[in-house]
């Protein structure tokens, strides 16, 4: 077993033991937390390949409102499943969208996506039968079969997500250092050396923006489920930009910097709100703009300077 399983067990053995002791509240704000970096880690794969989508925010609508319509009308309520499937279903709808984006770079792929994004939240908003700007409420999941009582619920919920979150975590980090994880950071520097070269592009960043997609509903569904609600909003152009927000925080060199900066957003949001309800994007936008100044790659690139200067 190799040192990348070995911390990534280590890290699930604490994550769970630590969340067993937490009150309810701590639990609920980790499963967001987690749930919104898997959204910001398809951001960072797209990111490494020189683009900056700016409609994520669809994607986890489509994966959170896919889990909530079969909750409802099938009765699935698995835990471990309605993930799997919300990524699925946010992968198969903008299916057809990945080879036209793949022909866009810089601005033109940022606006493309946040145009289909804000066409995807108004036909949301419109759908009666989904609710409309309302949205609906989804009930309580349950664990391969089992009934959860109340007390269960936040740490079962919690225990899911951080078990999809290092398995992810595990795979993001193969794929970054795979072939096509190479050939993605080599578009960023000169898509037309990959191509003289004998790679594809367009077939990378269309399956990148896929990958993403999947990513996105799988974080979208696990987020509905925690909060027991899904509504248009989560497709709204601020709700992306969050994602992004957090995706720039992180940098693209670690895939633990994604869910730390996930974490800091979530705290900085909860509480900030609490005490500074009409100033916390202020906090939130300074914090942006230090890390920009004196981290530009990014708060991955604390532990990875260290090992570069390593001997």
């Amino acid at each position: 077993m190799g040192p990348l399983f070995v911390r990534a067990l280590l890290i699930l053995l604490a994550g769970l033991g630590l969340g067993w002791w937490l009150p309810k509240w701590l639990q609920f704000m980790l499963t967001m937390a987690m749930a919104n970096g898997l959204v910001s880690l398809g951001i960072v794969l797209l990111m490494r390949g020189g683009v900056v989508p700016f409609g994520q925010g669809l994607m986890a609508a489509l994966g959170g409102y896919a889990v909530a319509l079969v909750f409802m009308h099938w009765g699935w309520s698995d835990a471990v499943g309605l993930p799997l499937m919300g990524g699925l279903v946010a992968m198969l709808v903008t299916a057809p969208f990945a080879p036209l984006l793949a022909r866009y770079r810089g601005i033109f792929f940022s606006m493309l996506t946040l145009a289909l994004s804000m066409v995807g939240y108004g036909m949301l908003v419109k759908t009666e039968s989904l609710g409309g700007s309302d949205g609906f409420n989804m009930g309580r999941v349950t664990f391969f079969g089992q009934a959860l009582a109340d007390h269960q619920v936040g740490f079962t919920l919690l225990a899911v997500t951080l078990g999809f979150v290092v398995v992810v975590g595990v795979l993001a980090r193969l794929y970054f250092a795979s072939t096509r994880g190479l050939v993605t950071r080599a578009i960023r520097d000169n898509e037309l050396r990959v191509e003289y070269m004998g790679g594809s592009v367009s077939q990378t960043m269309a399956i990148n923006f896929l990958l993403a997609a999947f990513l996105a509903g799988m974080g979208g569904a696990l987020a509905v489920m925690a909060l027991g609600h899904i509504d248009p909003n989560f497709s709204y152009w601020t709700s992306s930009g969050e994602y992004v927000f957090v995706a720039i925080l992180a940098g693209s060199q670690s895939v633990v910097a994604v869910l730390l900066s996930a974490a800091v957003l979530e705290v900085v949001r909860s509480f900030s709100s609490l005490y500074f309800p009409t100033t916390w994007q202020f906090a939130l936008g300074l914090f942006l703009l230090l890390v920009i100044r004196f981290l530009p790659q990014g708060l991955g690139s604390l532990w990875n300077r260290k090992k570069e200067q390593a001997p």
